[in-house]
């Protein structure tokens, strides 16, 4: 978010010199540049560096016994034994489906957006994660990034999630030569999906529903290059998406805090909203085959 919005409260934990680097799933770690602090209410709360924009944040014992607490890690992966479904889920688009396709409100819609868009210049690439780099996701993000005041911190931890991955980079230029959306995506073969990051758009050309129109193309790209399932992210709050969505998925997250701290508390808390009361601190999405590791856990930080 380039710092100039949002001031989030400094961490009080000690770095250390010479940082050890931690590897889990497509993530790395140390315990300098793990931590995002958040805040509701004045509450301070802690976050991981990938929460904003990457999907399925792997978390390890380690690093479960490392961050202090409140800490909160959002969409573990669905093959993951930790996390609990929370009050929200992924929306997917099964690009596959001649029903998606075919539907007639859809289909009008769609028709409606490619004759909006007949006479501005459509760009695609795919690049690999390992080549994107910092300078690069805030020139194509920037004002999205300050919008929604994601640290500077979540976005390099993009760039360190995709350093194994492919990514998928969507451009609409108008025919005056002027850029109308930047929309990135993530390939997850594993996965058989696109994740969609973020799409900065050109408010200047807010009538012609730009955010909708780039994910309807990253819907094309995902059924022309064989990858099923076009991942909206959450979709609780966001109406518009209701147009694609064909299947949920659930979005596992784990909260660990403790019993009586105001975040726990407080009626309007993203935990309360977010998990069942007695989901708070369970760390495993099966706990009775972890239970000595849940109890070490639970109790620690």
């Amino acid at each position: 978010m380039n710092g100039t919005l949002y001031q989030f409260k400094s961490s009080n934990h000690v770095s250390s010199q010479t940082p050890q680097v931690h590897e889990v799933g497509y993530q790395s770690w140390t315990e300098d540049n793990l931590l995002v602090e958040s805040e509701h209410n004045d509450i301070l709360y802690y976050t991981t560096r990938w929460d904003a924009l990457c999907p399925y944040v792997n978390v390890s014992e380690e690093m479960l016994n490392f961050a202090p607490r409140p800490f909160v890690v959002y969409a573990l992966p669905p093959d993951s034994p930790y996390g609990v479904p929370i009050n929200d889920k992924y929306g997917l688009v099964d690009t596959f489906a001649e029903s998606f396709w075919q539907e007639e409100r859809r289909e009008r819609k769609f028709r409606e957006l490619d004759k909006q868009y007949k006479h501005f210049t459509y760009t695609e690439k795919v690049i690999a994660g390992k080549d994107l780099t910092v300078e690069d996701m805030f020139e194509m993000g920037g004002e999205h990034f300050a919008n929604y005041y994601i640290d500077d911190r979540e976005v390099e931890g993009f760039v360190d999630y995709v350093r194994h991955l492919d990514v998928l980079i969507l451009q609409v230029h108008s025919a005056e030569g002027e850029l109308v959306l930047t929309d990135v995506s993530i390939l997850l073969p594993q996965y058989n999906q696109l994740y969609g990051s973020f799409c900065q758009w050109n408010r200047a050309f807010k009538n012609r529903s730009p955010g909708i129109y780039a994910c309807l193309q990253a819907c094309r790209w995902a059924a022309k290059n064989g990858l099923r399932y076009y991942n909206l992210g959450p979709v609780d709050d966001y109406g518009y998406k209701a147009l694609f969505v064909t299947d949920h998925e659930p979005i596992y997250a784990m909260a660990l805090i403790d019993a009586d701290h105001p975040l726990a508390t407080d009626p309007t808390s993203p935990l309360i909203v977010d998990f069942k009361p007695h989901e708070l601190n369970q760390i495993y999405r099966h706990p009775e085959m972890h239970e000595q590791g849940h109890a070490e856990l639970a109790m620690a930080g």
